[in-house]
C-alpha cells in the first residue's frame, strides 16, 4: 500500500506499509518517480480570451500534476504575466480581440528566447498556426481539446 501525501507542490512524501515482499515496488517506484518528475515544478500561464477554454485547459492540467501559475484573456495581459511569473510552459490562443497571440509569442519569444509555448487553434488555422512556428511557438493543438493530445504536447515541448 503506497500513500502519496502533498506538503508543498515542489515535493511529495511517500508512506509504505510493508506486506510483504518488497521487490514488486521497484517498478512502481521508477514509474512514480518518472511521472512526479516531468510535473514537479512545471507551472504554466494560460493564455485564451474565452473563460470557458481557459478552464477546459487548467483541468486538463492541474489533474495531471500541472501548477497553473496565472491566466490571461489578451497579448498585453500575456507578455506581462509571462515577465512576472516567469512560467515553465505557456499554452497560447491564436485568435484573441486585438493583437493575435502570435504577436504575443513574438513578444515573449524577444523576451525569453527558450520560452516554452504551445499554440491553441481552431480547426481552419492551419496558416496562423504555421506563422506562430515561425514565431517561436514549439507546438500547437486543435480545439476542441482531447486531454491525451493536450498532454502529448505539454510532455513533448519540456522534454
Amino acid at each position: 500500500m503506497i500513500i502519496f501525501r502533498k506538503f508543498r507542490p515542489d515535493s511529495i512524501s511517500c508512506v509504505f506499509k510493508y506486506w510483504g515482499d518488497w521487490s514488486h515496488l521497484d517498478g512502481l517506484l521508477c514509474r512514480i518517480y518518472d511521472m512526479v518528475k516531468i510535473t514537479m515544478g512545471k507551472t504554466v500561464l494560460i493564455v485564451d480570451d474565452a473563460k470557458f477554454m481557459r478552464m477546459m485547459i487548467k483541468n486538463i492540467l492541474v489533474s495531471n500534476g500541472f501548477e497553473v501559475a496565472g491566466e490571461a484573456e489578451n497579448t498585453a495581459e500575456a507578455v506581462a504575466k509571462y515577465k512576472e511569473l516567469s512560467p515553465s510552459l505557456v499554452t497560447m490562443d491564436v485568435v484573441m480581440p486585438g493583437d493575435n497571440g502570435i504577436e504575443a509569442v513574438k513578444q515573449i519569444i524577444a523576451y525569453d528566447p527558450d520560452a516554452k509555448i504551445i499554440m491553441c487553434s481552431a480547426l481552419g488555422q492551419q496558416g496562423l498556426l504555421v506563422e506562430a512556428i515561425e514565431a517561436g511557438a514549439k507546438e500547437f493543438v486543435i480545439k476542441p481539446f482531447k486531454p491525451a493530445r493536450v498532454l502529448e504536447a505539454v510532455n513533448k515541448v519540456l522534454h
